[in-house]
């Protein structure tokens, strides 16, 4: 049997300059990359434009790996990722490492991921993790873990775990292009005022229907925002809706997922907006009614470690697919509309998506060590407020185009593959058998 050190050598990543980063460069590849137990963490990287030698340049399809994570649990330690293709070029930093191939077959390269993400190499990751607040693996032992002969058997079973994945990713792109262009009509609409614009200047609001186009007036009044559309209002959300803290809860009281109630959180919310799956908790601790949270509910984060506004104030929708009742943390706030209010909550997440009211939200942040959002960062902020009839023309675009992003969810693919993985190394699998459960599921 051979070993992981008989395919690959290591490569440490080394430190960057922070005032580079978010510069135009390559993606940085650290923790944050990296899902706890293996697989590229979507959304969670940022670029550098400082210098980057070719040793730590990664590209698509290349490997690396965390050797040390900042929770006693463990779970980043030995955690291994790929560059997808959506990633072109990446750099390692100094919490990560490349595994850079001695012979650069794909296949093989391949072999050696899906090894790296079965229970059996978490659990090997696990007795040889040390230290206290941060533990880590040595690269030695990283290097010493068994690997199973790479039998034909084998071999096909990677491969229908490469097409698995390749699904997912078809999923995550197709959705993407859907929020893009669900953003991109809101900022047209709403926030540009595109259409009244053309009708103003006598062309016709491109992309419009006749009966929507005639919802758009054809002028602008002044006000203290500047020209708006005429006969449309300036409001605040504290007119529109309701905002709630939510539970400060007890880590003592966090569990394994379907043990108690799931908890959104800080880390259910990507920078930029948008719901993060691989965030959610579970909670089994007392709560009150207040602190429950429902799907199709709005999330805004008020909480980051730094002063970046890199997650703080962007919004999340809650997503079915946890059941019709959570929890929602207090480094987040719950929005509620109000009930004398047309403004649904859609809209503020859709609002709050949008680079202008959010740099107006952020920017009532303020802290010391932990930089914060308070209520009144939401509520005082003005916009452009539509007529009604307008908004519920936009949510008749907008809410099936959010139904099919829950629906097209890959969770259970991913719960598919993870039943399998732990075969992998066994050889109880047969790829006949395997192809017929990932065919349901899929």
């Amino acid at each position: 049997m051979s070993t992981v050190r008989d395919y690959v050598t290591l490569q440490r990543g080394i430190t960057y300059k922070g005032n580079l980063v978010g510069k135009p460069g390559p993606a940085l590849l650290g923790l944050g990359s990296i899902q706890p137990g293996g697989g590229f963490r979507e959304g969670d990287f940022k670029t550098y434009g400082g210098e980057c030698l070719p040793q730590h340049m990664l590209f698509p399809g290349d490997m690396f790996a965390s050797l040390k994570g900042a929770t006693k649990d463990g779970e980043m330690i030995g955690s291994v990722a790929r560059v997808p293709k959506s990633v072109p070029t990446g750099r390692l930093t100094q919490d990560t490492v490349g595994l850079k191939f001695f012979e650069k077959d794909p296949k093989i390269v391949s072999f050696l991921y899906w090894v790296l993400r079965t229970p059996q190499y978490r659990a090997y990751c696990a007795g040889r993790a040390t230290g206290s607040a941060v533990v880590a693996m040595s690269r030695g032992d990283f290097l010493d873990f068994d690997i199973p002969e790479r039998t034909a058997e084998r071999a096909c079973v990677v491969e229908l775990f490469d097409a698995i994945e390749e699904k997912i990713e078809l999923n995550r792109r197709r959705n993407r292009t859907l929020e893009a262009m669900a953003r991109a009509i809101f900022q047209s609409w709403f926030v540009d005022f595109d259409p009244v614009k053309a009708k103003a200047a006598g062309r016709k609001p491109a992309g419009l229907s006749k009966e929507i186009a005639v919802l758009f007036p054809s002028s602008f009044v002044g006000s203290p925002l500047g020209e708006i559309p005429k006969g449309w209002q300036i409001t605040t959300l504290t007119e529109q809706i309701t905002v709630s803290k939510g539970l400060s809860y007890k880590g003592a009281h966090l569990c394994e997922p379907g043990e108690g109630i799931p908890l959104h959180n800080l880390n259910s919310v990507y920078e930029g907006g948008g719901y993060k799956n691989q965030g959610l908790k579970w909670y089994n601790g007392e709560c009150q009614p207040r602190h429950l949270i429902k799907p199709g509910d709005v999330i805004v984060t008020n909480t980051e470690q730094g002063f970046d506004y890199l997650p703080i104030g962007y919004a999340a929708i809650v997503p079915e697919r946890f059941g019709d009742k959570g929890l929602f943390s207090h480094h987040i706030f719950k929005l509620a509309q109000k009930p004398d209010s047309y403004l649904p909550t859609w809209f503020t997440y859709l609002l709050l998506r949008t680079p202008v009211f959010h740099e107006l939200v952020a920017g009532h942040s303020n802290g010391t060590t932990v930089n914060m959002l308070p209520l009144d960062g939401l509520q005082k902020p003005r916009f452009v407020l539509p007529p009604e009839e307008l908004v519920e023309r936009f949510g008749q675009l907008f809410l099936p185009a959010q139904k099919q992003l829950e629906c097209s969810h890959d969770e259970n693919v991913t719960l598919v593959r993870d039943s399998l993985l732990p075969k992998l190394i066994s050889g109880e699998l047969r790829v006949p058998d395997a192809e017929r459960i990932v065919g349901r599921a899929v």
